[in-house]
C-alpha cells in the first residue's frame, strides 16, 4: 500500500523549490500567495536560512512546497492509499486526502504559523531531542524534573522529543543522560511546541478552524494527536486543535499505518526525516523521498505508475 507522509517544521530549506520553478506544478505557489497574501515564490526561492527559520515562514513554506511537490506527483498518476503528516504536516495530509480543499488548508497553515510565532514572543521555550531512551522513560524523566517541562514528540523507538521552559529543558538533560540517554540534542527552534505553552495558539487556530470545510478523508490518515486512523470529517476540528498542545504521537500513526497494510512510504516535500523514523520503526518497509523532479523521477521508476 502506497502512503504519503507529509514533513514538518525544521525541514524547511533555502532553495527548496527552485528545481520546481518550471514545472507545471508551480501554479499551486501562485495559489497559495493568492490565498494567503504572503509571497510564497520568496519563500521557496529566495529566503535565507534565519528568514525561514521564523515559524510563520517556515510552515507556510514547507507546506506549499509539500503540495507542489504532492501535484507533481499527482501528474504522474502516482496517488496514495492512505496518508499521514508531522506536526504542521498533518495539514499537508488532510489536504492531500481531501479532508480540506487546498485554499483552507493553506490559510489554516498561514494562521497556525502566525499564531504559534506570536505564543513564542510571549512565553520562552525550546525543545531537545533525546535519543537512547524511550517514550515511557522520558516521561519519567520530564516528572522527576522541578519544572516546566513535557514530552512533545514519540518519533521512533529511541527517539523522543521533549519541550518546555529552557531551565527544565537543562535539568532534564541532565537526568536523562542519569538515566541512559546516548545523547540530548537541543533543536534550533523558537517555542515549546506541542505543550501547554502553545494554549493561546489552539484557541487562535480554533477559530480559524471554525471557517473552514472539513469533508470525509478519501483515503485513511493517521492522527498525530492519538496515533489512530481517521476518516470522518466531523473528528478533524477537534483534532487540529488539541493537536498544538498534545504530542505528536509519531509511532503510533506510523504503526497504525502498517497494520493498516502499509509497504511502501513517500516523503513528500522537502528533507527525508520522515523516512529515517520509518527506518526506525519498520526496516521492511519501502522508503522514498521526494524534494526534486530526479527524485520524484526515480520514485515513479521504483514504485511504477500504477503503484
Amino acid at each position: 500500500m502506497l502512503t504519503f507522509l507529509f514533513p514538518g517544521q525544521g525541514s524547511q530549506q533555502p532553495g527548496m523549490g527552485a528545481a520546481f520553478a518550471d514545472d507545471p506544478a508551480w501554479s499551486v505557489v501562485e495559489q497559495a500567495s493568492d490565498a494567503t497574501g504572503r509571497d510564497v515564490a520568496h519563500l521557496l526561492l529566495d529566503a535565507d536560512a534565519d528568514e525561514l527559520v521564523e515559524t510563520r515562514n517556515a510552515q507556510l513554506g514547507t507546506f506549499v512546497h509539500s503540495m507542489v511537490v504532492l501535484e507533481a506527483l499527482r501528474s504522474r498518476d502516482l496517488r496514495p492509499a492512505a496518508v499521514a503528516g508531522h506536526s504542521l504536516g498533518e495539514l499537508s495530509a488532510l489536504c492531500a486526502a481531501g479532508v480540506l480543499g487546498f485554499d483552507d488548508a493553506v490559510r489554516l497553515v498561514a494562521e497556525r504559523g502566525e499564531a504559534m510565532q506570536v505564543c513564542c514572543t510571549q512565553r520562552k521555550g525550546t525543545m531537545a531531542a533525546v535519543l537512547g531512551l524511550d517514550e515511557p522513560q522520558v516521561t519519567e524523566v520530564c516528572a522527576a524534573v522541578d519544572g516546566d517541562v513535557w514530552v512533545a514528540n514519540s518519533n521512533a523507538p529511541g527517539q523522543v522529543v521533549i519541550a518546555g521552559d529552557p531551565a527544565a529543558i537543562d535539568a532534564a538533560t541532565a537526568v536523562a543522560k542519569e538515566a541512559g540517554a546516548k545523547r540530548v540534542m537541543p533543536l534550533d527552534v523558537s517555542g515549546a511546541f506541542h505543550t501547554p505553552f502553545m494554549a493561546p495558539a489552539g484557541e487562535r487556530l480554533g477559530a480559524a478552524i471554525a471557517d473552514a470545510t472539513f469533508h470525509d478523508a478519501g483515503v485513511p490518515v493517521a492522527a498525530n494527536v492519538d496515533g489512530a486512523i481517521h476518516t470522518d470529517a466531523g473528528e478533524w476540528p477537534v483534532l487540529l486543535e488539541r493537536q498544538l498542545t498534545s504530542p505528536v504521537r509519531w509511532t503510533g500513526c506510523v504503526e497504525a499505518l502498517l497494520a493498516a497494510g502499509a509497504t511502501t512510504f513517500v516523503e513528500v516535500g522537502p528533507g527525508a526525516v520522515l523516512t529515517g523514523t520509518i527506518k526506525r520503526i519498520d526496516k521492511g518497509t519501502a522508503r522514498h523521498s521526494v524534494m526534486t523532479p530526479d527524485q520524484l523521477d526515480a520514485v515513479v521508476a521504483a514504485i511504477g505508475a500504477d503503484a
